[in-house]
């Protein structure tokens, strides 16, 4: 049985959605799906980051730190070449594509202090906390004594 859409958007999706639609839709729209879960908890010394990331593999993910920048990206793709002997797919509902998350953690927090680990589908992520150095307003001015 086909399912019909309009503009990509599947009819039924709505009334056969089993998860938790008020707190997911509300939140993420309706490209919840989509949308990396994180959370985030401060410590004394750091911040503790918690992704959702399940059916990934370790190599499909890429943590990057660029000017402040926490960047996550995810890339996963189905092969479009798999056939089944048995039938044919009716609805493929399994995650294709990429996503991606930043956060700002400070321009003073630096590569090798920050510490990933990625098991059972979450990855976790360390980051310290660092003090902004408040810039001093710079003083053109020449004291004159007398």
């Amino acid at each position: 049985m086909l399912m019909p859409s309009i503009f990509g958007e599947n009819l039924f999706d709505d009334w056969m959605d089993f998860s938790f639609p008020d707190v997911d839709r509300a939140l993420y729209g309706k490209r919840a799906d989509h949308v990396m879960k994180t959370d985030v908890k401060e410590k004394e010394d750091g911040y503790e980051v918690d992704i959702d990331l399940p059916g990934f593999k370790k190599d499909e993910i890429r943590v990057m730190l660029d000017n402040g920048y926490l960047t996550i990206s995810a890339a996963k793709g189905l092969d479009k070449d798999e056939k089944n002997k048995e039938g044919k797919y009716i609805r493929r509902e399994r995650y294709a594509g990429t996503m991606s998350r930043s956060f700002y953690v400070g321009a003073q927090v630096k590569n090798e202090e920050v510490h990933a680990k990625f098991e059972d589908g979450i990855l976790r992520l360390q980051v310290p906390k660092k003090q902004e150095v408040p810039k001093l307003p710079k003083n053109d001015t020449i004291s004159i004594e007398g």
